[in-house]
């Protein structure tokens, strides 16, 4: 059994571990307001965004554009989008296992890394990588998301890559993040948008097909991986929110233990310098 000096110790290093997770927890939960405001203010426009482009490539016919042609090349492009710093629960590792637990084979994929704890796993497993944005994570600002995808879409004109796909961590509510690995180029097309789309008017375009293509499917590509920053930054912090309020109640119930713990062992300390000094007496007498 452990001595009262051993308990106490421990009880104290657990009271100042227990304010230090009370404390981060206050940081995310102020944090979260910031970022989950920003997510869901942004989110209606990316999610239209990105139905709307691929309602109007399904009316396209068939158009001749780098960037909707597949390509040869067996490599594809992942944008990792994970956080710089851990203590977040099961958030990195979740959005790490969305691409290791895919059918996209390690020796095919080309990372585009966003947040070194992603980086760093995934560097070890033997991913490849082509770039490092982590800076990017910490305040994502569009035009982090305009650079990330003029590299990856550069890749993917020049048959580097034959497919684009980001990864990353929806932001459902405060308390529920859903890792998710969504393919960008190719652009997959609804199979009710191209039924739609036999019965309508081919989508016509003005300048050219090509020319505006030129100009949408960046901006497309842009918007969806800067709407997936912010909604990571979000998760991010609702998951170390939760994280930190876990370990804060879990602080609170080993400190209550201790106590008792500590409380017991001082009470039987004290009964045996009692039945000792009795037994003296009784020995004087």
């Amino acid at each position: 059994m452990a001595s009262m000096r051993d308990i106490k110790r421990r009880r104290s290093s657990i009271a100042s571990t227990q304010q230090i997770t009370k404390a981060m927890k206050l940081v995310s939960t102020v944090k979260l307001q910031k970022t989950k405001a920003r997510a869901e203010r942004s989110k209606p426009y990316f999610d239209k965004m990105y139905a709307t482009v691929t309602s109007m490539l399904a009316k396209s016919g068939t158009i001749e554009h780098p960037y909707l042609k597949p390509q040869d090349s067996k490599k594809k492009a992942v944008i990792m989008i994970t956080s710089n710093r851990g203590l977040a629960g099961g958030y990195n590792s979740n959005v790490i296992k969305v691409l290791t637990g895919s059918s996209l084979a390690k020796e095919d994929v080309v990372l585009y890394s966003v947040g070194h704890k992603g980086r760093e796993h995934l560097l070890r497993k033997g991913y490849q990588e082509a770039k490092d944005y982590s800076e990017a994570i910490e305040n994502p600002m569009f035009h982090d998301a305009k650079e990330i995808c003029q590299d990856v879409l550069n890749s993917y004109a020049a048959g580097e890559v034959g497919e684009i796909y980001v990864a990353y961590t929806y932001f459902k509510n405060t308390v529920v993040h859903e890792p998710t690995l969504l393919k960008l180029l190719p652009v997959e097309i609804d199979e009710a948008d191209v039924e739609a789309a036999k019965d309508n008017i081919l989508m016509n375009y003005e300048p050219e097909a090509e020319e505006a293509l030129d100009v949408i499917i960046p901006k497309y590509i842009t918007s969806i991986v800067y709407g997936a920053l912010v909604e990571s930054v979000a998760s991010e912090n609702g998951a170390r929110m939760q994280a930190m309020d876990s370990a804060t109640s879990n602080a609170e119930e080993m400190i209550s233990k201790l106590t008792l713990q500590y409380n017991r062992a001082r009470q039987g300390s004290i009964t045996q310098e009692l039945t000792e000094i009795i037994a003296g007496a009784e020995a004087i007498s």
